[in-house]
């Protein structure tokens, strides 16, 4: 009997190359994971976001963006704009749950605390507030985006970070 080897993680960078993978892995997060909280309507106008995989890729390439890896396939990212907005947190619906979430956002949270940011914030999802919440995000608003001509509620989320040695 042979032992199962455990599925190995990891982040890196962004590449270029990595847009049209991130871009399906945004739309099956988005098409799976939000069924309860938007319409079919609401999701499609959210998935359209990636449609353009060149401005796709151009919005992840100017951020701090880190792809999570299992066993070599990339199944996660995080951007972050600036020092301190998460823009964009999306996994895979098949390691949706396993943790790939919480060690792309732990990564950012070290990065921006490394770099001096007094706090992170967020436009969460209904579908992904619980996630920041446990994570010590707080609800500073509720807001109505518009986009492709549907609107999508979504709360701004904001988390104080441990000051660093020299930042008052």
């Amino acid at each position: 009997m042979m032992a199962a080897a455990s599925p190995k993680l990891g982040l890196r960078p962004f590449l270029p190359a990595d847009a049209p993978l991130l871009a399906e892995i945004f739309r099956a997060s988005i098409a799976e994971l939000t069924v309860d909280d938007y319409t079919e309507a609401q999701q499609a106008a959210w998935a359209s976001t990636a449609d353009d995989e060149a401005e796709f890729s151009e919005r992840l390439g100017r951020q701090l963006t880190l792809v999570g890896m299992l066993d070599g396939a990339p199944v996660g990212f995080i951007s972050l704009e600036g020092a301190e907005q998460i823009d964009m947190l999306y996994v895979h619906p098949v390691v949706a749950g396993q943790g790939m979430g919480t060690m792309l956002y732990d990564a950012v949270e070290k990065l921006a605390a490394a770099r001096g940011a007094a706090k992170l914030k967020v436009e969460a999802s209904d579908s992904a507030s619980d996630f920041f919440k446990h994570r010590g995000f707080v609800a500073q608003q509720r807001n109505s985006v518009s986009h492709a001509g549907e609107w999508l509620a979504n709360t701004t989320m904001e988390k104080k970070l441990p000051a660093k040695e020299g930042r008052a």
